[in-house]
């Protein structure tokens, strides 16, 4: 049984494991949940365990026009759009959803304190590109107006009330994430430089005028030039223009592991860039960023809602097979463990890829040849998480700016923690700080690490982890609750463009359609959302109503 040192030492380091073992301990609430996504009725549908209820002919049978396969962000978006196009009828859509709650990812929880994320906890202004984001922004009522190229102006409220983000470095914090202390001349030229070549891909364009790196990616190049930096890792791309300050490449790696789960050494050159690029706006600045107590947890309640009684959770899809004459037909069993059949004119699967695979029936029957193995392991690796939230009767001292929305530790694998109440404007009294770690690394041996470690092993972690930088963090410390998230997003490796380029995942088969952030290699809210979008309307088109697109 490993010691509480080697606990540390696997996820903290093993220089800190040391000087934390020799401190006094923290006092790592043992009152808490231990919370992750149903692996009992997901490991059912991977090994085809439930197939067998559906072999009988007299089963209970339900006829809808779409049925969609999954509740978070991409199927909620997909339902409000169909819904948007006309299809609002009591047979017209039904959403089911594997997990007791919707929202993927992009859940969130509650206390009396606050509401709180579990996941994906922002959203950057979106470009004039995003249309059909900002049509949910506009249905929100948090646009206000639009500057001149087309960008939404944000309703104050929901942009991140500064201070945005700080870092802590030993004994104090800066603003910023980038450490600007200490640093050299050299530091600061190559911190210079890598923002100029910022800059050129932000105002980089193709022949077709689309820029190399924007949100959806439907609409971003793919250009030989853009394409190439698929081929190489972002931290080779980093030596080849020497950049190698050790605070640049920390913070370039700081954004890979925020996004990805990867390091600098893993992560493409491409996704690298992406990370940055992506976020920028015309004046070469990074966008401002919208942000709710409980994260994107906010986006999916509301379209949650709007889906209503569409939406059935604790609900597992096992089949989905098209059917001779059009159609499909649908395998489905309820948390009762009542199996029944669905039958649907259009489908969309929500679902991540490696659970497409398992359900679609002409992919889980279709021999998976040796080349388009190797094509879908590099296209659809996914990273492993685990997020914290730590419940406190009062706010934590610190030495150095005041606390900010984003918390980040420069000498911990960890990325921190952000604020639930920051955007109250309330500074003081008790609060949730959600705290985040990815484990970059082999995905598989990812996860084994990240389910092996027990409540208390992680709740452990993070409070020996925050306790660094918040001395008095024990005595304020009321329960902290832990969320494992074993597949927690798509990462775009090196070589992962040309993988998904070589597979068309985003085609239909027959009547089956697809939308999941994986089928972008990112995982952004924003790119679940436009999917899910494509998909409803491919849908609409398919079923020939005369609608206009949003996109």
């Amino acid at each position: 049984m490993p010691t509480r040192r080697d606990v540390l030492a696997t996820f903290l380091g093993a220089s800190f494991s040391a000087i934390a073992c020799r401190r006094p301990q923290p006092s790592p609430s043992r009152t808490g949940d231990l919370l992750a996504p149903n692996h009992e009725r997901g490991h059912l549908i991977r090994d085809g365990a439930l197939l067998a209820k559906f072999a009988g002919p007299d089963l209970p049978t339900r006829s809808v026009k779409v049925a969609i396969v999954g509740g978070g962000p991409a199927g909620l978006s997909a339902a409000w759009r169909l819904v948007r196009a006309g299809l609002a009828g009591p047979d017209d859509v039904a959403i089911f959803e594997l997990e007791d709650v919707a929202g993927g990812t992009s859940r969130g929880g509650e206390s009396a304190v606050s509401r709180y994320p579990w996941g994906a906890h922002y959203v950057p202004v979106p470009s004039p590109e995003a249309k059909a984001l900002i049509v949910l922004f506009q249905e929100l009522g948090v646009v206000e107006g639009f500057e001149n190229d087309g960008t939404p102006e944000i309703a104050e409220h929901v942009l991140c009330r500064a201070p945005e983000e700080r870092l802590y470095h030993r004994g104090y914090w800066y603003e910023g994430l980038y450490l600007h202390v200490g640093a050299t001349s050299a530091d600061f030229a190559q911190f210079r430089a890598f923002k100029k070549e910022l800059a050129r891909w932000n105002q980089w364009r193709d022949a077709k005028g689309r820029h190399a790196f924007v949100i959806p990616l439907a609409r971003a190049s793919d250009d030989a030039e853009v394409l190439a930096l698929d081929k190489i890792s972002m931290s080779a791309w980093m030596r080849a223009r020497g950049f190698d300050s050790p605070r640049l490449r920390w913070l370039v790696d700081y954004g890979c592991r925020d996004d990805y789960a990867l390091s600098i050494d893993e992560a493409s050159a491409w996704a690298g860039l992406f990370y940055f690029v992506s976020r920028m706006g015309g004046d070469d600045q990074s966008s401002e960023l919208m942000t709710w107590p409980d994260g994107n947890a906010r986006l999916v309640r509301y379209l949650a809602e709007l889906a209503g009684p569409r939406l059935q959770t604790g609900v597992a899809v096992v089949d989905v097979a098209p059917r001779e004459g059009g159609g499909a037909r649908l395998g489905v069993v309820d948390r009762d463990g009542t199996a029944r059949r669905v039958h649907a004119e259009r489908v969309i699967v929500t679902a991540p890829r490696y659970v497409a695979r398992k359900i679609v029936a002409p992919l889980r029957d279709a021999p998976l040849l040796s080349a388009t193995a190797d094509a879908e392991a590099r296209a659809f690796d996914y990273g492993a998480w685990a997020v914290a939230n730590l419940h406190l009767s009062g706010r934590a001292a610190a030495s150095g700016v005041p606390f900010a929305w984003d918390n980040v530790l420069y000498e911990s694998p960890s990325l921190g923690y952000v604020v639930a109440t920051h955007q109250t404007g309330v500074d003081h009294g008790p609060t949730v700080w959600t705290w985040y770690y990815a484990i970059t690394g082999d995905g598989k041996a990812a996860r084994e690490k990240l389910l092996a470690a027990t409540h208390h092993e992680w709740a452990d972690v993070a409070v020996s982890d925050l306790t660094r930088a918040h001395r008095d963090l024990g005595q304020l410390l009321e329960r902290v609750d832990v969320f494992r998230w074993g597949h927690a997003m798509t990462r775009p490796i090196v070589g992962q463009r040309a993988a998904l380029a070589s597979l068309r995942t985003t085609a239909p088969i027959g009547p089956v359609h697809f939308a999941h952030t994986d089928l972008s290699g990112v995982a952004l809210f924003e790119e679940a959302h436009d999917h899910g979008v494509r998909a409803a309307e491919e849908v609409v088109a398919a079923l020939g109503l005369s609608v206009p697109s949003i996109r």
